[in-house]
């Protein structure tokens, strides 16, 4: 029932370090693509007064996040929602301050990344509200690493509309739906976070 990323571990800390810098003080984070949910009980733990709001769309990680409350959970953790990022018109939170989604963009068609900010602009209050994206990308005039390449070939072999995406093209993407880059965070493991606000 409850499932176990060995990865979370690894980068949950660093990843917390840019969230103090990009979350709000206070509001509604919906996570995009949970996953296991251990995240989510440690960002909830690690901000205390954001609201947490976990959600997937496949049921085994549902169970697993509500396996990972009920032992570790916070009070300003919700249950999760499921949320099938390809279909905003089909999300049942309507309201939040922050959206993030870690390592689901090159794990899942293009059409979720699209939905993703297609949602995430109904539902973001106020100027400024960010989307933060956790994962690895390529960019425009930066050697990709090795690893990277690797995966990317690794991941349109189990899918061939899967795959490491490029930032401009998520740039391009997000200034459709009104949003545009504030940042970028150098992660390990060559991996970036990358902001995106309103305008």
């Amino acid at each position: 029932m409850k499932k176990h990323a060995p990865a979370t571990e690894r980068n949950r800390e660093v990843i917390a370090e840019v969230l103090a810098k990009e979350l709000p003080t206070s509001g509604v984070v919906l996570e995009i693509a949970s996953g296991s949910g251990e995240h989510a009980v440690y960002f909830a733990r690690r901000f205390p007064k954001l609201a947490w709001q976990p959600s997937d769309h496949e049921a085994e990680a549902l169970a697993s996040i509500i396996a990972w409350e009920e032992d570790h959970g916070a009070p300003n953790l919700r249950l999760p929602t499921i949320i099938d990022a390809a279909d905003p018109d089909s999300w049942e939170v309507h309201e939040a301050d922050a959206v993030l989604c870690s390592n689901m963009v090159h794990i899942s068609p293009w059409s979720a990344t699209t939905g993703m900010f297609d949602g995430a602009s109904r539902i973001l209050s106020g100027e400024g509200a960010p989307i933060i994206l956790y994962g690895p990308y390529f960019e425009s005039g930066v050697e990709p690493a090795q690893s990277n390449i690797d995966f990317d070939l690794s991941l349109k072999s189990r899918d061939e509309r899967w795959g490491i995406r490029k930032v401009s093209d998520i740039d391009a993407l997000a200034e459709k739906y009104g949003f545009a880059r504030t940042a970028r965070h150098e992660m390990p493991a060559n991996n970036l976070t990358l902001v995106y606000r309103r305008g």
